[in-house]
């Protein structure tokens, strides 16, 4: 095999030297295939590539220095994006329930006192925007409902518009005037 390499390379001596065009085009390359896969990481290669590219119109290097500054490069790229550029509130907070307590939903089943339904979220919450959900009271699909609690695999709602109450005669505060 290596005799096979070295025999293309005498004969032809660009197969193994790219030039800063070559870094160029696979840099864009890489920065398009993100529009295809929309992982967010080959765009700091395609970067990397393009950085490297225009680097090597002002220093030559070999073919092992262009592929090492390339993955270095590559490297802090996307530790950059990962750790210092990237919005913290963006995650989803899976696994961690208090994120879901006070968050608002639409009903998509109704909810009965011993059966469930379901409510769905504008926005995931630990890891889905669809969840089983438990109430005490009768609520109707389609409306909106908020979560209390997290209880096993099902949240516990309840309306988000509660109804007026008359206050009881036991804790009614009369008001004299003196």
């Amino acid at each position: 095999m290596l005799n096979l390499l070295q025999q293309a390379a005498s004969s032809s001596p660009w197969v193994l030297s790219m030039q800063w065009w070559h870094w160029l085009v696979i840099g864009l390359f890489l920065c398009l295939s993100e529009l295809v896969v929309p992982a967010f990481v080959l765009v700091w290669l395609g970067l990397a590539a393009l950085l490297l590219g225009l680097l090597l119109l002002l220093v030559p290097l070999s073919l092992t220095a262009q592929l090492l500054v390339w993955i270095v490069l590559s490297t802090a790229l996307v530790f950059l994006w990962l750790r210092i550029f990237r919005d913290k509130d963006q995650s989803m907070r899976i696994g961690i329930s208090d994120a879901a307590i006070g968050e608002v939903g639409l009903l998509v089943r109704d909810v009965m006192p011993f059966a469930p339904g379901e409510i769905l979220f504008q926005r995931p919450l630990m890891g889905s925007d669809r969840w089983m959900c438990i109430a005490d009271a009768k609520l109707n699909a389609g409306s909106r409902a908020r979560v209390v609690r997290v209880e096993g695999n099902a949240l516990k709602v309840e309306s988000e518009f509660k109804p007026f109450r008359e206050p009881d005669s036991a804790s009614a505060v009369v008001r004299t005037e003196s």
